[in-house]
């Protein structure tokens, strides 16, 4: 298996709330709950494994509209996305040999 290869991070729900966090600064969890079609139940676990793996930030603020969370890629999460999807690209390119012969 290619070392770059993150077991943890290729969990389908963790691979996509990741993926949604990479190219934004700080996004609300109701839009990534939305866009990765979960519950709030399901994403908070989710979450929160991230979390404590060190992969990503979570901000709870409070204002007059209520109670808001936001989650923030790390550093060290965009790092293991970055080497996990390299690793992905290799395995497919490997296959894609593979498959013509080449």
């Amino acid at each position: 298996m290619d070392p770059d290869f993150d077991e943890f991070l290729h969990v389908p729900a963790r691979l996509s709330i990741v993926a949604l966090l990479a190219p934004a600064d700080w996004v609300e969890f109701g839009f990534v709950r939305d866009a990765v079609d979960t519950s709030d139940s399901a994403l908070s676990k989710q979450i929160a494994a991230l979390a404590d793996a060190g992969y990503v930030e979570v901000r709870k603020t409070r204002n007059r509209t209520g109670r808001h969370t936001h989650l923030h890629l790390t550093p060290h999460g965009r790092q293991a996305l970055q080497r996990h999807a390299s690793a992905l690209e290799r395995i497919v390119a490997a296959a894609r040999v593979t498959a013509t012969g080449d």
